[in-house]
């Protein structure tokens, strides 16, 4: 078997059935397996991969435990020659796998590849692509020093700017959404530290994997939806693990002073208390309007009636991108793009395209009965139901 995605679930349900969806599409043409890890979901989302996707291994923990062991459990039942660590608040394309395999192939000392990642409004999440934090990077990071000299490779080095969001290269440390490697290398470094829950773990294991000789790569050819702020709320639990994560990992591999100890640690939790304040909710404004991209009219009066205002239909059978361009797509527009016509791979193309123009975004997963999306990344993502 090629390869082998596992995805570890936490209280996401409808987020998880997308991301399965989206899998599934993306592996058609390659001999795969998905796996899914539940940490004792407190939702449905176990009845829904059994009833839905009979196919997908599922594993169901007796307890939530973290994020290192639960990916260690799924990938010890992997049978994969790769394995692709996989968040279930992603959304792929449905040629993603390939050109990352493909690629992959290619190398011959391959450590760990990444990709890009969007956010649920288009935008690219920088952490994509990083730097080892040793001491001085972090530094740089805290005082944002990487802002003021961006082309500075003293400076640049926490978000590896040294690659833009468009150029495939050489990187350090890659996020644990979309983590790509052969499973014989994950086995020969132990997988993800159990020893630290969440939050330094993908640097953790990317670190590990350069200590072994390999080269971690960020593979730009491909774009996939990490919503984020599905993966956790920023309360106070997050700040205490953020704060406990970083420590670890400098702890376990870097010799420090007391005294940058003392710096670290303030720095971190000013750092936690600004992602707790990022986290918070704010008040959502309402779209001003609709436009839905279907092949149905039926639809369109159905989310009519659900939002109580009028929607703008585009036909994607017969009008496609050409005449999207072509609208006068007005801010405080959300744009509701169904998937039963428009493939994953397009729903993420209009959102890179659309971004920044103060447009919110929603997919209707196929076969299903919910519009979901996000348009922040500290903030839980929408779920509205169709009746």
């Amino acid at each position: 078997m090629q390869l082998s995605v596992i995805i570890l679930n936490y209280n996401v349900r409808y987020f998880l059935e997308l991301c399965v969806l989206s899998v599934e599409s993306a592996l058609k043409n390659i001999d795969s397996e998905i796996i899914v890890v539940d940490n004792n979901s407190l939702d449905d989302s176990c009845e829904m991969i059994k009833t839905r996707f009979p196919n997908v291994k599922l594993i169901q923990n007796s307890q939530n435990v973290g994020f290192p062991k639960g990916n260690n459990i799924g990938v010890s039942q992997a049978k994969g020659e790769y394995i692709c660590i996989l968040n279930p608040d992603t959304v792929v394309a449905e040629d993603t796998f390939e050109k990352v395999l493909a690629f992959a192939q290619k190398q011959k000392n391959l450590g760990v590849v990444g990709v890009k990642l969007i956010d649920g409004s288009g935008n690219f999440l920088p952490e994509s692509k990083r730097g080892t934090p040793t001491p001085w990077v972090a530094f740089t990071k805290i005082t944002s020093l990487y802002k003021i000299f961006p082309k500075s490779p003293f400076f640049n080095k926490y978000y590896a700017q040294h690659l833009s969001e468009n150029q495939t290269g050489e990187v350090e440390i890659l996020v644990g959404a979309f983590m790509f490697l052969k499973k014989e290398l994950y086995e020969e470094v132990g997988g993800f530290d159990e020893n630290c829950f969440m939050y330094s773990d993908d640097i953790d294991l990317s670190y590990m994997v350069l200590q072994k000789g390999k080269v971690n790569y960020y593979f730009h050819k491909t774009t996939v939806i990490h919503y984020k702020g599905e993966s956790t709320i920023k309360d106070g639990t997050y700040m205490k693990r953020f704060q406990e994560a970083m420590e670890f990992f400098y702890r376990k591999h870097f010799q420090v002073s007391y005294l940058f100890s003392v710096f670290m640690k303030i720095g971190i939790v000013f750092f936690s208390l600004i992602k707790r304040i990022q986290g918070r909710s704010k008040i959502k404004m309402r779209p001003k309007n609709y436009l839905l991209i279907s092949a149905s009219d039926t639809l369109t009066k159905i989310i009519a009636l659900l939002v109580q205002k009028k929607v703008d239909f585009l036909d994607w059978k017969t009008e496609k991108e050409v005449n999207l361009s072509s609208i006068s797509i007005r801010n405080g527009v959300q744009i509701i793009l169904d998937n039963e016509f428009v493939s994953f791979k397009e729903c993420i193309n209009i959102h890179k395209k659309h971004r920044n123009k103060g447009i919110t975004f929603r997919i209707i997963p196929k076969n299903t009965n919910f519009i979901i999306g996000s348009d922040s990344f500290n903030d839980r993502g929408e779920i509205v139901k169709i009746k």
